[in-house]
């Protein structure tokens, strides 16, 4: 299937599934408080935060194994065996970590102690289905990739929808949905590796565990410091404002996260696409390339403008009376999210050349600063303070991921000035 194919489909499935949100947020935003969708929101950021840890992004590191040259179905389905080993091992400290800090963790997220658990399982299902979906994506296999991931999706609406609207279950809802899709569709994905012979776990190679630390160890600061960047915000909200502006600043994150399921979808078409061209290592390919790439730099920040004049109509539109509040805040958001999909373009370059470390030390740079930023803000500006500082930070992180991606993977950037 070609690229252009791929993104259509890519795009086609991608917003499917963020439709489902959308479908949902106007019926969440009437039927839970503020302070209950604060809660579902405090879950939903710790399970970003142990998705830094679980599984130690090796869902990557099977995706790029697939590109090394002279690679058997064989080593493929023993690496992404030792990947999966992984995620078991990391869910099993995580799970100690979490019997050790229960209460802590519980008063400080301000949910009930069983959600602690469940995160864990939850995560756990959410590595498995992102592996079987990278799996395909590698190998151009977009409509199975599209199916997977909009079934998991509309399962996860229709029991939300069960779940709070016809046995008013509240925000415990909305978590149990979670779960029962998460399983049913990680059950799902285990299956269709090894009926696809992608998954060997009889053995357990040093070496391959080795690799895939290699490539995934380095990823957990930089997670953490995505983390911080796109959800510690609902920490300092939840401790300085309470749980019912963090409930108004969720909303305005999902509204704006239409723009990242856009940039994702693109992104996931683009990186087979781009890696075939940079292992070919043409010049002529490579200036196609980066006039392409500053051509969607200029059209998604004209998008960012927009937002400021029609995203307020927009949170009117969508959600109930009680979260009008976060019509304030979503021009910000999404232009942090524009710098997002900006920094999808150049990051690709690194994780070709397979130097991820220095990547880390960009996004924990980011989102540390994100997080000073946001607490000085947040006290003068409310939760507007708080979209702002995540818009300046993604600012920042674009244009060092830039710099750093320059120095991974000679291209010719500076063709814009007529140089290189």
């Amino acid at each position: 299937m070609s690229f252009a194919k791929n993104t259509y489909v890519y795009l086609f499935s991608n917003i499917l599934n963020a439709a489902i949100p959308f479908i949902l947020l106007p019926i969440l935003t009437r039927y839970l408080s503020p302070d209950e969708y604060g809660q579902i929101a405090m879950f939903q950021t710790m399970l970003t935060g142990i998705g830094a840890f679980i599984g130690l992004n090796t869902v990557g590191a099977a995706n790029r194994k697939f590109y090394d040259d002279n690679l058997s179905l064989n080593e493929t389905r023993m690496f992404n065996g030792s990947c999966l080993q992984i995620l078991i091992f990391t869910l099993f400290v995580a799970t100690v970590a979490v019997m050790v800090a229960e209460g802590f963790l519980a008063n400080f997220l301000s949910i009930p102690s069983e959600w602690l658990y469940l995160a864990l399982l939850v995560s756990s299902c959410t590595f498995l289905i992102n592996f079987r979906l990278g799996q395909w994506q590698v190998r151009k296999s977009a409509t199975k990739y599209g199916l997977l991931q909009v079934g998991n999706s509309i399962l996860n609406m229709s029991l939300t929808l069960i779940l709070i609207v016809f046995y008013d279950e509240g925000a415990k809802g909305r978590i149990d949905a979670l779960l029962y899709a998460g399983v049913m569709s990680a059950t799902i994905a285990i299956f269709l590796l090894y009926k696809d012979q992608l998954v060997s776990l009889r053995s357990i190679n040093k070496g391959h565990i080795k690799e895939a630390l290699n490539f995934g160890m380095p990823l957990v600061p930089h997670v953490f410091g995505a983390f911080l960047l796109t959800a510690a915000d609902r920490f300092v909200i939840n401790d300085r404002l309470g749980l019912a502006d963090a409930g108004i600043y969720m909303v305005a994150v999902q509204v704006s996260m239409a723009l990242t399921i856009v940039f994702d979808a693109i992104n996931k078409a683009y990186v087979p696409w781009l890696f075939e061209r940079l292992k070919r290592n043409d010049e002529k390919e490579k200036l196609v390339i980066v006039k392409n790439t500053y051509t969607y730099f200029l059209c998604v920040l004209s998008l960012a403008a927009v937002s400021f004049f029609i995203g307020p109509a927009m949170i009117t539109l969508v959600v109930g009376d009680e979260y009008q509040a976060a019509g304030r805040i979503i021009g910000w958001l999404c232009l942090g999210q524009v710098f997002g999909g900006m920094y999808l373009m150049v990051t690709n370059y690194i994780f070709y050349a397979k130097k991820t470390g220095r990547l880390s030390l960009v996004t924990i740079g980011s989102g540390l600063l994100n997080l000073l930023t946001m607490l000085v803000l947040v006290n003068y500006l409310g939760i507007e303070g708080a979209a702002i500082s995540f818009a300046f930070s993604k600012m920042i992180q674009f244009l060092l991921t830039w710099l750093l991606a320059s120095k991974s993977t000679p291209m010719p950037w500076g063709v814009i000035y007529g140089t290189r």
